[in-house]
Parts: structure tokens; sequence; C-alpha cells
């Protein structure tokens, strides 16, 4: 039964804890989106990388032309 003198006190601040933290997920916009990630998972992103590839390998093509014009 003094136990309960323990207990009860920690649980209420584990509950105001967990009451906080929901508060602060949702002021803080952690819910405005539910489904947007879910189907960012489906999305492919080899358009996305192959853009990336071909911006990295212009400067490297800019660079050979240099290299064969002469006088150089």
């Amino acid at each position: 039964m003094e136990v309960l003198y323990l207990l009860l006190p920690i649980s209420g601040l584990f509950t105001i804890v967990i009451v906080g933290a929901l508060v602060w997920a949702v002021k803080s916009g952690q819910f405005d989106d539910l489904e947007g990630p879910a189907y960012k998972i489906l999305m492919d992103d080899d358009d996305d990388a192959a853009e990336l590839k071909d911006s990295e390998s212009e400067p490297a093509k800019t660079r050979q032309e240099d290299h064969s014009k002469p006088g150089n």
C-alpha cells in the first residue's frame, strides 16, 4: 500500500510528459501530412538519379573539350 505513494506521482508525471510530447508534435506539424510519406515509397526515383548523374558529368565534358583545343 505504501508503494502507491511513489507510483501514483510517477505515473502522473509520465502522463504529463506524454501529453506534453503529443501537444508539441501536433503544434510542430508532425501530423499534417499522414499520406504523403506512404506514397513516397512508391515513387520512382530513377529520373532524379539520372538528372543528378547528367549534371555531374557536364563539368567533366567541358574539361575534356578544353584539352582538345589546340594551344592548351
